[in-house]
């Protein structure tokens, strides 16, 4: 349920509403807007089904949320909200752009990636050190190896890092060298990881289920909010689907339905979305022009002997092409890049 403030409610009025839910042991999330203030409340159903707010001095009215998210839902938080990823803000007007090898390598791999995707705006370095694989034969990734890499030349480069967790026995050891906790596909119900990283004091990047519905997706985004970690951010990576051109089949309108059932910002991966280097930059510029708040984006400075994923890697000279275009899209939506 939301309880929304008059425009006229005093601060006093806010107090009294807050303390009448806080003795009955709800939860309470305030969105103050610049003509609501609105209350969100979570807890016992039966107590909510009960509460009778509206004769309460300032209160304009309350409102029934039914959807099982709550803190996800935009009802009750109509603000878009950014995600601040020390200093790197996620969310507000720039299109913050993601890039980096889908695996890490090497020093040298990931040091002339990351100086080619820096030098053309990308702020965020993106690459795996654990490697979900389909097969249990291709290259897995080099660990806790490849973490201290990313690290290390994301630092150099003044870059932040995005990498996924696979395990939820790993949350620490990716916590001391990430900046952002990357949930894949493979993981989006694991539910105890997803509980594990609502205790995390790190933004998490929460990629959609292979055929996950949206409600889903928005279901497991409220277990790591309800743990505590408002920080979450959507990432569209395509789901699977009858067609065979595409790796898979990238769900743009998911862009359009995350913007209208929630206040979280949404990443679009056209990497995986895709599979197809040829694809990246026409599904990059859709994306932007569908209302995504950044991109992730696979580079790799020779796809063509790359361990993980080089036919949907973009070169840096590629890479740096799409940049220069993306610029025009970013305006004509009243976004810069």
């Amino acid at each position: 349920m939301i309880v929304v403030m008059s425009p006229n409610a005093t601060k006093k009025n806010l107090e009294n509403v807050l303390k009448k839910l806080e003795k009955l042991n709800l939860r309470t999330h305030l969105s103050e807007g610049e003509d609501r203030t609105i209350v969100g409340v979570i807890g016992d159903k039966k107590i909510i089904a009960n509460l009778e707010m509206e004769m309460m001095a300032g209160v304009e009215k309350t409102v029934r949320i039914t959807e099982k998210y709550k803190l996800v839902s935009r009802d009750f938080h109509p603000l878009d909200t950014i995600i601040d990823v020390d200093g790197v803000k996620i969310g507000g007007e720039k299109i913050v752009v993601m890039a980096g090898p889908c695996a890490v390598e090497s020093l040298e791999q990931l040091r002339e990636t990351a100086q080619a995707v820096k030098s053309c705006g990308a702020e965020i370095l993106r690459g795996g050190a654990f490697k979900p694989r389909t097969s249990p034969y291709d290259f897995q990734g080099l660990g806790e190896e490849g973490l201290k890499l990313l690290r290390k030349v994301a630092d150099e480069f003044g870059m932040k890092v995005v990498t996924e967790i696979v395990d939820r026995s790993d949350l620490e050891l990716v916590e001391n060298y990430a900046d952002i906790l990357q949930v894949g596909a493979r993981n989006m119900q694991n539910f105890q990881m997803l509980k594990a990283l609502g205790e995390s004091k790190k933004p998490v990047m929460l990629k959609r289920g292979l055929s996950a519905t949206i409600s889903e997706w928005l279901n497991a985004a409220e277990y790591i909010m309800s743990g505590g970690n408002e920080n979450v951010i959507f990432c569209e990576r395509g789901i699977r689907t009858y067609e065979t051109f595409t790796r898979n089949t990238l769900d743009l309108s998911a862009v359009a339905a995350i913007k209208e059932l929630s206040h979280l910002p949404i990443v679009v991966d056209p990497s995986h979305g895709t599979g197809r280097r040829t694809m990246i930059a026409p599904m990059s510029k859709a994306a932007i022009a569908a209302g995504a708040d950044a991109l992730m984006i696979e580079v790799h400075p020779h796809p063509e002997v790359a361990l993980s994923d080089g036919n949907q890697s973009l070169t840096p000279e590629s890479f740096k092409n799409l940049m220069n275009d993306l610029n025009g899209i970013a305006k004509a939506v009243g976004k810069t890049l």
